[in-house]
Protein backbone atom coordinates (compact mmCIF):
# COMPACT_ATOMS: atom_id res chain seq x y z
CA UNK A 1 0.00 0.00 0.00
CA UNK A 2 2.22 2.70 1.15
CA UNK A 3 5.45 0.95 2.15
CA UNK A 4 4.74 1.43 5.94
CA UNK A 5 6.02 -1.32 8.40
CA UNK A 6 3.99 -4.08 9.06
CA UNK A 7 4.41 -4.50 12.76
CA UNK A 8 2.86 -2.15 15.34
CA UNK A 9 5.99 -0.94 17.56
CA UNK A 10 7.50 0.80 13.68
CA UNK A 11 3.92 2.29 13.25
CA UNK A 12 3.53 3.67 16.58
CA UNK A 13 7.12 5.20 16.34
CA UNK A 14 6.21 6.91 12.69
CA UNK A 15 3.55 7.88 14.86
CA UNK A 16 4.75 9.81 17.54
CA UNK A 17 7.41 11.15 14.88
CA UNK A 18 4.99 12.82 12.57
CA UNK A 19 2.69 14.06 15.34
CA UNK A 20 5.76 15.66 16.73
CA UNK A 21 6.93 17.29 13.23
CA UNK A 22 3.58 18.45 12.70
CA UNK A 23 3.85 20.22 16.17
CA UNK A 24 6.65 21.65 15.07
CA UNK A 25 5.19 22.91 11.59
CA UNK A 26 2.25 24.45 13.20
CA UNK A 27 4.57 26.44 15.33
CA UNK A 28 6.46 27.58 12.20
CA UNK A 29 2.80 28.63 10.57
CA UNK A 30 1.91 30.33 14.26
CA UNK A 31 5.36 32.10 14.08
CA UNK A 32 5.17 33.44 10.24
CA UNK A 33 1.36 34.12 10.98
CA UNK A 34 2.67 36.41 13.81
CA UNK A 35 5.90 38.07 11.65
CA UNK A 36 3.49 38.37 8.77
CA UNK A 37 0.73 40.47 10.85
CA UNK A 38 3.41 42.43 12.83
CA UNK A 39 5.00 43.33 9.47
CA UNK A 40 1.56 44.43 8.13
CA UNK A 41 0.60 46.85 11.08
CA UNK A 42 4.19 48.46 10.91
CA UNK A 43 3.49 49.42 7.35
CA UNK A 44 -0.07 50.50 7.74
CA UNK A 45 1.57 52.60 10.96
CA UNK A 46 4.50 53.54 8.82
CA UNK A 47 1.46 54.75 6.20
CA UNK A 48 -0.56 56.80 8.55
CA UNK A 49 2.30 58.30 9.76
CA UNK A 50 4.38 59.13 6.90
CA UNK A 51 3.62 63.33 5.97
CA UNK A 52 2.73 64.40 3.14
CA UNK A 53 6.20 65.81 1.77
CA UNK A 54 10.11 65.81 3.04
CA UNK A 55 13.00 67.43 2.32
CA UNK A 56 16.20 65.87 2.15
CA UNK A 57 19.32 67.42 4.08
CA UNK A 58 22.60 67.67 2.47
CA UNK A 59 26.30 67.88 4.12
CA UNK A 60 27.58 70.18 5.60
CA UNK A 61 27.11 73.82 7.00
CA UNK A 62 23.23 74.56 6.86
CA UNK A 63 22.37 71.31 5.59
CA UNK A 64 20.97 72.32 2.18
CA UNK A 65 18.10 70.99 0.51
CA UNK A 66 18.87 67.84 -1.96
CA UNK A 67 15.85 66.21 -3.11
CA UNK A 68 11.98 67.00 -2.32
CA UNK A 69 10.13 63.77 -1.64
CA UNK A 70 6.87 62.48 -1.25
CA UNK A 71 5.94 61.51 2.55
CA UNK A 72 7.01 58.00 2.67
CA UNK A 73 9.11 57.47 -0.37
CA UNK A 74 11.43 54.81 0.06
CA UNK A 75 14.35 56.48 -1.37
CA UNK A 76 14.84 59.70 1.04
CA UNK A 77 18.05 59.06 3.23
CA UNK A 78 17.90 59.77 6.84
CA UNK A 79 18.82 63.63 7.04
CA UNK A 80 15.01 64.92 6.44
CA UNK A 81 12.70 67.50 7.68
CA UNK A 82 8.86 67.46 6.79
CA UNK A 83 7.47 70.39 5.06
CA UNK A 84 4.48 71.43 3.86
CA UNK A 85 3.07 71.55 0.23
CA UNK A 86 3.77 75.18 -0.21
CA UNK A 87 7.48 74.79 0.89
CA UNK A 88 7.23 71.67 -1.30
CA UNK A 89 6.66 73.68 -4.48
CA UNK A 90 8.74 76.66 -3.29
CA UNK A 91 11.86 74.36 -3.11
CA UNK A 92 10.79 73.07 -6.39
CA UNK A 93 11.22 76.37 -8.11
CA UNK A 94 14.13 77.43 -6.58
CA UNK A 95 15.81 74.16 -8.38
CA UNK A 96 15.61 71.69 -6.06
CA UNK A 97 15.81 68.11 -7.23
CA UNK A 98 12.54 65.99 -7.23
CA UNK A 99 12.94 62.53 -6.27
CA UNK A 100 13.03 60.60 -9.70
CA UNK A 101 10.96 57.68 -7.81
CA UNK A 102 8.25 59.23 -6.00
CA UNK A 103 7.62 62.16 -8.29
CA UNK A 104 6.92 64.94 -5.98
CA UNK A 105 6.82 67.24 -8.94
CA UNK A 106 4.22 65.42 -10.78
CA UNK A 107 2.33 65.20 -7.74
CA UNK A 108 1.99 68.62 -7.22
CA UNK A 109 1.28 69.57 -10.41
CA UNK A 110 4.59 71.21 -11.69
CA UNK A 111 6.11 70.36 -15.08
CA UNK A 112 9.37 69.62 -15.46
Amino acid sequence: MYDLPPDLDRLRTLRTWYAMWLGRIDQAIQAAEQEQAAQQRLEQQRAEAAPDWIVELGIGQGAPPVDVHIGGCHMAGKRRRTINREQAVELLDQGVTACTHCRPDTELGILG
